[in-house]
């Protein structure tokens, strides 16, 4: 009888101390509270695109709307929009980041879409896009179907290809694409004569214009944006929709826009 009795509170040990463990656990991992903690927002931004996320040579610092929105949210978490800190992500990284918990959030042109849900958590849609083709003006060309067997440069794991093979389908024609780490990589190419057209959202190619260029009259898939967090993180992701939401209401986005050339 002892021994039974010595097993049965051996067994109580185990499973009130694993009990303990993931409650403490989970308390420890509980993503709100660890950004409260450190004291700091580890935010995935865009350094390449002009308007949106954009890291300013002349005086190395982030600028753009969607660094505005991040500043926003950094303020609600943590009461201070410079208790922050911004890594340089590409279509291609800002995933792989977050996976690994190197960065918090994800605030990167990140469109939404219902492969990417299985994947990531997003927010409420603040900015919506759609895909354009930009194309050198010496070259003649005058609508998204003059482009037939010619070569389109996008992004890597961009969602532009799909779009643009799903509209070129629609018009009975093919094009070729290259595929770049960055956007200043396709625009170089475009303007070295590598690729015949640069394409991507709209508000992205805006930040690339000049003399040489313009864009064709064609639009493609709209582009919903969202802020993308790792899955289950619900308590920050109710955060960032209700600074969104707020944002909305009071007007702020819509200045934000505005103050962005957006």
């Amino acid at each position: 009888m002892q021994k039974k009795l010595v097993k049965i509170v051996a067994v109580c040990v185990v499973v009130l101390s694993a009990v303990c463990t993931v409650w403490a656990g989970g308390k420890k991992d509980d993503p709100l509270a660890a950004i409260k903690k450190a004291g700091v927002l580890k935010v995935g931004v865009k350094e390449d695109v002009p308007h949106f996320g954009y890291l300013n040579p002349a005086t190395n610092k982030h600028e753009g709307f969607e660094i505005d929105l991040a500043r926003a949210v950094a303020k609600k978490i943590l009461g201070d929009e410079n208790k922050i800190a911004f890594t340089g992500v590409t279509a291609k990284t800002r995933g792989p980041l977050l996976d690994t918990g190197e960065i918090s959030m994800v605030i990167a042109t990140f469109t939404v879409t219902d492969e990417r849900k299985k994947s990531y958590d997003f927010s409420d849609i603040y900015y919506t896009d759609g895909i354009m083709v930009m194309v050198k003006k010496a070259a003649g060309y005058k609508t998204f179907k003059d482009l037939a067997g010619k070569t389109i440069g996008v992004a890597q794991s961009a969602t532009t290809k799909k779009s643009l093979m799903d509209g070129a389908a629609q018009q009975g024609i093919e094009v070729n694409f290259a595929e770049f780490p960055t956007y200043p990589n396709i625009k170089t190419a475009l303007d070295s004569g590598r690729i015949d057209a640069f394409s991507v959202d709209h508000a992205i190619l805006l930040g690339y214009m000049d003399d040489t260029v313009t864009l064709l009259p064609d639009k493609f898939a709209p582009q919903p944006y969202g802020v993308a967090l790792k899955k289950g993180n619900t308590a920050v992701l109710e955060v960032v929709n209700s600074v969104i939401a707020d944002m909305k209401q009071s007007g702020e986005l819509d200045k934000l826009l505005a103050k962005n050339g957006l």
